[in-house]
């Protein structure tokens, strides 16, 4: 079992790698596949986002205050309608106002301000502040905005004191609606749906404007990044008041949603895909798991741990020995060299021979002579220097030489 768990290790590592990587593919194609979510947040770049033209506002209004809100009208926190030269966007598949948030716009605009709303169905009660009729074909919202799905959304505007006319398209979801019936002395039409029905009006409120467009996809990145149709959005934007010093786009309708297909749509993406979606990433996990399997491989090998190496035990007393008759020599104290060398004798035969060398005399010479088998008149001769040493003033180098080969001969023969 021993033997084959690293294989079977290895094999596991691999299936993992080889299902990683089948997943990130599959994956990454899902995610080249057109998002469909329409989410319409400013702070989604998918194709029915809002990003582009959240983010396009201040190129045309470069002196205005850019902000988003997420509260309902009248509470909001960078707006009052007080003040003059604001400026309300709000862009939204469902606008749903009450007749609160109807009040509380109305007396925004006529203050000098505008709103700009565009959205695919409205509440009852936009429709009684502009006295019209929307057309909605039938089933189209309780079936979740199945309307020609097929079909291409193409708008134009009639903007007075512009440009003649404009066809705007895209090859992307539809989902507009038009007004088959307005009132013609408080409201003007500014714009067209592919049919020629009517899809943009404008009300005149004191002061300022309330515009509606009920195309709301046509502020779509999609929409807007498609061939020239940015356009439609700067000509359509630059109707708002060119003084303006705030502008704030409310989401609050788009959080505040409806039962539509979007949140049936709107699904989690499973985290494995997402994670392989961006190569950087997808690369640092394979190279983690080849950087494992490698791991796994090296740890195969068979380890052994390093044998050091047992030198012999090395008797350095001699060396040591030599080594201080050179100091003592070098100084040329031969009677404390002799005397150091005379200690170290009599050390050798205590810790030897097991013989007291308290006094040095016939009996000891005959007991050294008796366990060594050295001759007694060679030991007498190495103690009677010993013993005359300390009575000595000082010693020549001869007798330090002959004292030296003395016990030199005395070690070797012993």
């Amino acid at each position: 079992m021993k033997k084959t768990f690293p294989y079977l290790l290895m094999a596991v590592v691999l299936a993992a790698v080889l299902f990683l990587i089948y997943k990130g593919d599959r994956g990454v194609k899902e995610q080249r596949t057109l998002d469909r979510r329409m989410s319409f947040r400013i702070r989604d770049k998918i194709p029915y986002g809002t990003y582009v033209a959240y983010q396009s506002l201040q190129r045309l209004f470069p002196e205005a205050t850019i902000s988003t809100d997420k509260n309902r009208p009248g509470e909001w926190q960078t707006l009052t309608p007080y003040q003059k030269r604001q400026a309300l966007v709000i862009i939204s598949p469902f606008f749903n106002a009450e007749q609160s948030d109807i009040d509380n716009l109305l007396e925004f605009v006529k203050e000098g301000n505008d709103v700009f709303v565009s959205a695919m169905k409205v509440s009852y009660y936009v429709e009684k502040l502009l006295k019209c009729d929307i057309y909605y074909p039938s089933g189209v919202i309780e079936s979740g905005w199945q309307m020609n799905g097929n079909d291409t959304l193409s708008v134009s505007l009639d903007v007075p004191a512009q440009n003649q006319p404009h066809e705007y398209s895209y090859p992307g979801q539809r989902y507009d609606f038009w007004f088959y019936k307005y009132d013609t002395l408080t409201s003007s039409v500014l714009g067209y749906n592919k049919e020629g029905k009517p899809n943009f009006v404008r009300l005149k409120a004191g002061k300022g404007n309330f515009y509606l467009q009920l195309a709301p996809m046509a502020f779509t990145n999609y929409f807007l990044l498609h061939k020239k149709n940015m356009e439609y959005y700067d000509r359509s934007l630059s109707l708002l008041s060119p003084d303006t010093k705030a502008i704030v786009w409310d989401e609050f309708y788009v959080l505040k949603g409806d039962t539509s297909e979007r949140d049936k749509d709107d699904s989690k993406p499973n985290w494995l895909s997402v994670f392989f979606s961006y190569p950087s990433l997808r690369w640092a996990m394979i190279t983690a798991i080849i950087a494992l399997v490698v791991y796994v491989l090296m740890e195969m090998r068979r380890k052994q741990r390093p044998i050091p190496v047992i030198h012999p035990p090395k008797n350095d007393s001699l060396d040591f020995v030599k080594t201080i008759g050179r100091l003592y020599h070098d100084k040329g104290d031969h009677r404390n060299l002799c005397i150091k060398m005379g200690a170290y004798f009599l050390e050798h035969v205590r810790m030897r021979y097991k013989l007291s060398t308290t006094t040095l005399d016939d009996e000891f010479v005959k007991n050294l002579s008796y366990k060594t088998g050295i001759d007694e008149n060679e030991l007498k001769a190495i103690v009677t220097v010993i013993n005359h040493l300390p009575e000595q003033d000082s010693v020549s180098p001869g007798q330090l030489v002959t004292f030296h080969k003395q016990l030199e001969s005395f070690y070797k023969t012993a």
